[in-house]
């Protein structure tokens, strides 16, 4: 399923009037690759299954806002222990009406519900897979226009084959082959070579090249991965605004996307990515704009930073040249003479998020879970939200996001997102530094290769040439 219609594949309709309880109507004729029928159950039990705590799946919270959510968590311990099993099992607020109806009733209006389901969460779940996830390790049995062929190699690939009994559009190749490269190197030699087709992840130290190499075979798309750098908003001097805004409009994003990533990233300019609907450029205002004179004079009016800046950032992903570039930068343009880092492993750094014991600007990233303005500020800056690690808390953007949340029509709700993203222009809780792009490339065997929003390629679509 997917929240546009020209995009749904196993839905008919997705209907609510009031964007509370919502109607799926789902096509009829669909089967898993093993011939089992596709049902409005299968759904029914794999969100449930996926929201269950006693299941312990990572994806547990994107069915919160479904009724009867709470019921279904245990209580647990400072250790992750359960002491207290779920109250409930079964959600009060889904259910199966018939073999092709789902229907689903919200704790809140939410007008972007469609566009949450066709994240992976809300995925079907096979009858045996729900009777023992480790049938499906090696051989998964899915609903898509793809089916396995044998099982899963380790260290080389997968092979996949039409499902001939796929009720959508079938694909136009007859297989596909992933094939597992050790070196990033390697497989981009064999795209060269002709001898692998695809490759959505070209090495960092070609891409200068490969836009000659491979010519209009060489694609970049924009991605929905978004990485800013966040403060502690309630503690000093990360408290003050113009603190924030003098230190963001202190940075000249591009020389080091140029320097460091070859260019191959683009420079915020906004809270919400350009890939989704309700992105403007430019919608960050000043705060995205390089003036150093403007942010020595605010940062000094602030009454500037008295001690070190402490910049923390997880450990082994790459993240110290630039974090030092953003330091190098804020000591010749603010005069921050003490800048000292902190690095963590990612489970530690989560946990110290988790624990609100961060106390300077730290590094983090975002990809978008589902197609939506709100997935850029609702989780992430709404009061509660669930990754909302800085502490921000304005009831005006939170108002805001239900204004949206209830709105009738896609139209005034991401006007009122953008009414939110201009409140965090003006307060500054993240310094937006730039939104990720995708860069692939593919041989002269195939072709019709298109990069969608989530950074994928549709396999289905692409042409075999010959």
């Amino acid at each position: 399923m997917w929240g546009d219609e020209d995009a749904d594949a196993v839905a008919a309709d997705i209907t609510s009037e009031d964007n509370v309880t919502w109607t799926i109507t789902l096509k009829e004729g669909w089967t898993f690759h093993d011939g089992t029928p596709l049902t409005a159950q299968n759904y029914v039990d794999g969100w449930t299954f996926g929201a269950l705590s006693t299941n312990a799946q990572n994806n547990s919270y994107f069915f919160e806002r479904i009724v009867g959510y709470e019921d279904l968590q245990g209580e647990v311990d400072d250790e992750g222990n359960e002491v207290t099993p779920p109250a409930a099992t079964e959600f009060e607020g889904l259910t199966a009406v018939d073999d092709q109806t789902i229907e689903v009733t919200l704790n809140g209006p939410f007008s972007q519900f469609p566009l949450m389901l066709g994240y992976t969460a809300f995925y079907p779940a096979h009858p045996d897979w729900i009777a023992d996830e480790s049938s499906f390790n090696e051989a998964p049995i899915g609903n898509g226009p793809y089916m396995m062929d044998g099982t899963w190699e380790h260290d080389r690939g997968i092979n996949v084959v039409k499902y001939p009994d796929y009720a959508g559009d079938e694909g136009n190749a007859d297989s596909i082959e992933f094939l597992i490269f050790a070196e990033l190197a390697t497989a981009y030699n064999e795209v060269l070579a002709g001898n692998l087709d695809i490759m959505d992840a070209l090495p960092p130290e070609q891409l200068a090249a490969a836009e000659e190499q491979f010519g209009d075979r060489f694609l970049r798309a924009p991605s929905s991965t978004f990485t800013w750098i966040a403060f502690p908003t309630t503690i000093p001097p990360y408290d003050n605004t113009d603190i924030r805004m003098a230190m963001s409009m202190a940075i000249d994003r591009q020389p080091i996307i140029d320097a460091i990533y070859n260019g191959s990233l683009q420079a915020a300019d906004a809270f919400v990515s350009p890939v989704v609907d309700g992105y403007r450029p430019g919608a960050c205002g000043q705060a995205c704009v390089y003036d150093p004179e403007a942010a020595k004079a605010l940062f000094d009016e602030a009454g500037g930073i008295d001690g070190p800046v402490t910049m923390w950032f997880n450990s082994g992903a790459g993240h110290e040249e630039w974090m030092e570039a953003v330091a190098n930068q804020w000591r010749q343009t603010l005069g921050i003479e003490e800048i000292v880092f902190e690095s963590l492993e990612f489970a530690d750094y989560l946990g110290r998020l988790d624990e609100g014991t961060i106390e300077g600007p730290f590094r983090l990233a975002w990809a978008m879970d589902y197609p939506s303005a709100e997935n850029y500020i609702g989780p992430i800056h709404a009061p509660g939200g669930s990754s909302n690690y800085t502490g921000y808390d304005n009831p005006e953007l939170a108002e805001l996001l239900t204004e949206g949340d209830g709105a009738e029509t896609q139209e005034e709700a991401i006007a009122a997102y953008n009414a939110a993203e201009d409140l965090l222009a003006r307060d500054v809780p993240i310094i937006p530094m730039w939104f990720a792009e995708i860069q692939a490339a593919h041989s002269e065997n195939v072709g019709n290769v298109v990069i969608d929003p989530f950074t994928r390629i549709d396999l289905a679509e692409v042409t075999v040439n010959g």
